[in-house]
Parts: C-alpha cells; sequence; structure tokens
C-alpha cells in the first residue's frame, strides 16, 4: 500500500509538473505570464542580481572604508577591504565623528530630524489633507488647481531655489531654520499621490453611509477615512522624509554662514571640504563614517515601512 501511494504520488507530481509548463507555454505564446505560475528565467535572474550589487555597491563602500583609519584611507590600501582593525577603527570614528568640534555632528544630525519631523511631517499631513478635499469634494476651480499641481510637479525644485532665497531674504528668514522648514511644507507630489489614492481608497458610498449616521466630515475623515489611507500616507511621508533628509542645494544657499542650523548635507560637505582650505585638516575617514550614520534612518525607515510603500505604489494602478 505505501508502495502503491508513493507511486500515486509521483504520477500526480509528474501531471502538475506537465500542466504547469502547458500552462507556462499557453501564457508564452499569447504573450502573456502568469503571477501564480511564472516562468524560471536564468537570464532575469542575473540581470536582477547585478542590479542589486550595482545597488548595495555605495552602501558597502561606505561600511568597509569606514573601518579605516585617516592614514589607511589614504594610503594604497585596497579600497574595497576592510581596516587591518576594522571593529576597533570603525568604534573610533564613530566617537571622534560625535565629538569632533564640540560634537558639531549631533547638532546637525538633530536639526535634519527636526526638518524632518516639522517639514516632512507638515508636507505630508497638508498632502494628506489637501488631496482628500480634492478627491472627495466638489467645487468650483477644481480643475484649474488639478492643471497648477500637474504643472507644478513638472517644475525642477532647484529652479525654485534662488526666488525663494530672494523672498526670504525679503523677510529675514534666511540663516534660521525657518528658510528649510517652511519650503519642505509643500509636496505638489505627495498632493497629487495622496490624491489618487484617496479617490481609489475611500469608497463614496462608506461615506454617505457615515453622513447618514450623522457623522460630520472630520469624524468621517480621521474615524472611517484615515485608516483606509494608511499606506498612501507611508508612502507620501517617505517621499517627503527623503527628500527633506537628502536635501543640499537649499539649505546651501539659505543657511550660508549658520554653521549652527546645517543639515546633515551641509556639515558632511564642510568636513569633505576642509582638507581644501589653507592649514584644513583631512577627515574623509570621518566624513565616511559620517555619511554611513547618516543613511541608518533612511534604511530602517524603508525596512520598516517597505510592505505600506509597495501596496502604496500599486494604488490607482487598477481601475474598477
Amino acid at each position: 500500500m505505501e508502495r502503491n501511494a508513493r507511486k500515486a504520488a509521483k504520477a500526480q507530481a509528474k501531471r502538475v509538473a506537465r500542466d504547469e509548463a502547458a500552462e507556462r507555454k499557453r501564457f508564452a505564446k499569447n504573450g502573456f505570464s502568469n503571477p501564480a505560475n511564472p516562468t524560471r528565467s536564468l537570464g532575469l535572474t542575473i540581470v536582477c542580481a547585478i542590479f542589486a550589487i550595482y545597488c548595495l555597491f555605495p552602501f558597502y563602500y561606505l561600511l568597509v572604508n569606514a573601518t579605516k583609519t585617516q592614514s589607511e584611507f589614504m594610503s594604497k590600501l585596497f579600497g574595497l577591504a576592510p581596516g587591518h582593525n576594522p571593529f576597533a577603527t570603525l568604534w573610533d570614528n564613530i566617537v571622534t565623528v560625535f565629538t569632533y568640534q564640540n560634537g558639531i555632528f549631533g547638532r546637525w544630525f538633530l536639526n535634519t530630524i527636526l526638518y524632518v519631523v516639522v517639514g516632512a511631517g507638515g508636507a505630508t499631513f497638508l498632502a494628506i489633507m489637501g488631496g482628500y478635499a480634492l478627491a472627495k469634494f466638489r467645487f468650483p476651480g477644481r480643475k484649474l488647481v488639478f492643471a497648477i499641481i500637474i504643472g507644478s510637479i513638472s517644475v525642477p525644485g532647484i529652479a525654485l531655489a534662488v526666488p525663494q532665497f530672494l523672498l526670504f531674504a525679503k523677510l529675514n528668514l534666511t540663516q534660521s531654520p525657518w528658510a528649510m522648514i517652511i519650503p519642505s511644507l509643500v509636496s505638489t507630489f505627495g498632493l497629487y499621490l495622496m490624491w489618487i489614492f484617496s479617490d481609489q481608497a475611500v469608497p463614496d458610498e462608506l461615506l454617505e453611509a457615515a453622513r447618514v449616521d450623522g457623522a460630520g466630515e472630520f469624524r468621517t475623515f480621521f474615524q472611517i477615512s484615515l485608516p483606509l489611507l494608511a499606506p498612501g500616507i507611508v508612502t507620501t511621508a517617505l517621499f517627503t522624509i527623503v527628500a527633506t533628509w537628502n536635501n543640499y542645494f537649499l539649505p546651501l544657499i539659505m543657511l550660508t554662514g549658520s554653521q549652527q542650523w546645517y543639515p546633515l548635507t551641509i556639515g558632511l560637505n564642510q568636513w569633505n571640504d576642509q582638507a581644501n582650505t589653507a592649514g584644513g585638516q583631512a577627515i574623509q575617514n570621518l566624513v565616511i563614517t559620517g555619511s554611513l550614520i547618516t543613511i541608518i534612518p533612511l534604511v530602517i525607515a524603508f525596512l520598516l515601512l517597505q510592505k505600506y510603500w509597495q501596496s502604496g505604489l500599486a494604488a490607482g494602478a487598477v481601475k474598477e
């Protein structure tokens, strides 16, 4: 009986494999692929592996070179090999980064967090409110607002940096954190993304039922709509956080001479340029270590929120 059962199981496995192969051929002949029964491709696997190596190589370079002293970094030691005493040197570099120049790196780190929490957080909140209102309410000028948003997305942010500087100089807001926070509160792409997501994720019937039950607009938004918008909110937040965290040109022209309000991007670049000044000390090992510390919060944020981010990017892809 056991022998017959094994034979039956093998025969069934062969039938399933034969049916799957036939199904793949049928889909491939029609020009489609079946996600439930994907075709294995060695070439595509190799391409994906090469792309993964390409994306992870800068992080590996930072991690390896952060284990070197300044003399090892400037020596002929192979650039992709760790230092002679990697763990101890890495710890010494981290400690030196936070103590160099009276701990100014910690101030830059806190400044960046301030700009992200207030600027990116405010931009996400405004994008949620504006996108939801544009998706679920009808009012005069709605099409004009849509045209303005689409036009704003096509304008690169770097093109607005100089006009923003001139405006903030007239208002005496340069050399202050407001010069970074106020421009960061506007995210046209985030507004457009939340508009599309709100239109697809929140059924109009659900809103009508809440209104019939006597719920006001704010209660309907916070208790019913907001939980449904979670994937879109996380996606918008990630985009605004990354844009604010990596912002370079705007603080470069807004905060010239105000070292105490520098974000990490400007501070690390100042350290990197230190060797080019008269009598300056080369500290590339600290720049590398500081850059490694800088990207760790972004990596953690993406790893923790990637499932919401992926579902948010797919919003609006299918029309029912």
